[in-house]
């Protein structure tokens, strides 16, 4: 009788005990396939069906499909003649078909010569919108171009918008609460602008927001989470007496903060830089899932659009990603996972937490076809606090890779300047 009772309390617990181990094995798995999924091997995209660089990019999501774009830029012998306005798309979903680039129609143009470089693309809801950029004829006369062109993946046609109030190139375009872009300074036929032109997606309309605080610069680079965005360097313009005006590497960060009553009004601060020496043409991009902005590549030498700087010497690409932690407001600096550096470009660009450049410039200024991934956000850890992290010391991440923290809230150090560039554009 004894052992009955026992067996039957035995029971009573062990049944007792199955919702609960149902339970912690079902949190096993879950925990097991979130480990697998942040450590997912990024997505390989094929290279485009030719060699590209300053070529506007960018990519919007419909129906769970996504749409990566190329639009216009330089060819592989970068020469004028090799200047164009030739697009390409790839698709992105989830079936097993090989992907695959597939040519678009041409991006049209107001002006005379069809081919542009340095133009800017940026996605808002189901299309793309292409800003600007600059013609180059066999004399060397570039001109800006005004044109803004909407391009709907959906009807695979090109709509002709409002013209920038002030055509600019080499500039950086932001969007922010999936409507309205900001256009921030850039280059104007004879010398860099000042403007932050806001062009509304839902309105059609242009308007001027607060001024850029820094030096006007072309070819620098940013990105935006939210209402903060932060712009870093480029190359501003020195006059001089005994001859004509000269190119100067700028080296300087800066923060912006939209006002959320009010989308026009921008209160810009001065950002400590991460390095001290400016980079030109890099691929920058915000994360809302990381809260981070990040700069890819470039090169320390500004150069003419054939890779030869202003200075006369090659320019060579820089394998160094800056990131800036908005909340914590520190610098982070790594090295980019690719097999080489990369420079010259427009955009970078996030699939599924793989963050590539597509085209762009190689060693020796060889133009390349490749999309490039530089890293990968889908195991990020949490990042150091401003208690932990400090000026000038190294972190050894999880992949063995140094990374270098730097506080923003310290003195903004004096602008470098790296060279004085004797030659225009």
């Amino acid at each position: 009788m004894l052992l009955k009772k026992l067996r039957t309390i035995a029971l009573h617990i062990f049944q007792s005990a199955i919702p609960r181990l149902s339970f912690v094995v079902a949190a096993f798995i879950i925990a097991s396939a979130a480990t697998v999924s942040a450590t997912a091997t990024p997505i390989v995209l094929p290279a485009l069906p030719e060699p590209v660089s300053n070529n506007a990019v960018a990519s919007v999501t419909i129906d769970d499909k996504r749409y990566v774009f190329s639009f216009m830029g330089l060819g592989e012998d970068k020469t004028y003649k090799d200047v164009h306005n030739r697009a390409w798309l790839l698709v992105i979903n989830n079936n097993d078909k090989p992907l695959q680039w597939q040519a678009l129609p041409p991006v049209p143009s107001s002006l005379m010569l069809k081919g542009r470089l340095a133009s800017v693309a940026v996605g808002v809801k189901d299309s793309v919108y292409i800003f600007g950029g600059y013609t180059v004829d066999e004399t060397h006369n570039e001109i800006s171009t005004p044109d803004v062109y909407k391009y709907s993946p959906t009807t695979t046609k090109y709509e002709l918008l409002a013209p920038m109030p002030v055509p600019v190139d080499d500039a950086s375009a932001l969007v922010y609460q999936n409507r309205y872009v900001y256009l921030v300074s850039g280059w104007h036929n004879d010398g860099n602008v000042n403007l932050v032109q806001v062009y509304d997606t839902q309105t059609g309309q242009w308007q001027q927001a607060s001024p850029f605080l820094g030096n006007p610069v072309f070819g620098h680079a940013g990105g935006i989470v939210n209402n903060t965005m932060v712009i870093c360097d480029g190359v501003s313009v020195t006059p001089h007496s005994n001859k004509r005006r000269s190119f100067v590497a700028e080296t300087a960060c800066f923060k912006g903060k939209i006002d959320k009553e009010n989308p026009f009004k921008i209160d810009w601060r001065t950002l400590q830089h991460p390095t001290g020496s400016a980079r030109y043409r890099m691929a920058a991009a915000g994360d809302e899932a990381t809260n981070k902005i990040y700069f890819v590549g470039g090169s320390t030498n500004p150069y003419n659009y054939n890779g030869i700087g202003y200075n006369g010497k090659p320019s060579t690409a820089d394998g160094a990603i800056w990131t800036f932690d908005i909340a914590k407001e520190t610098w982070a600096i790594s090295k980019t996972e690719a097999e080489a550096p990369t420079m010259d470009h427009r955009g970078l660009i996030d699939i599924n937490g793989t963050w590539i450049t597509i085209g762009g410039m190689l060693g020796a200024q060889h133009v390349t076809s490749k999309v490039i991934s530089h890293f990968s956000t889908l195991a990020e850890g949490p990042c150091l606090s401003k208690s932990q992290a400090r000026s000038d010391v190294s972190k050894q991440p999880s992949d063995g890779q140094a990374v270098e923290v730097v506080k923003s809230k310290v003195p903004t150090p004096k602008r470098h300047i790296r060279s004085k560039i004797n030659s225009e554009i």
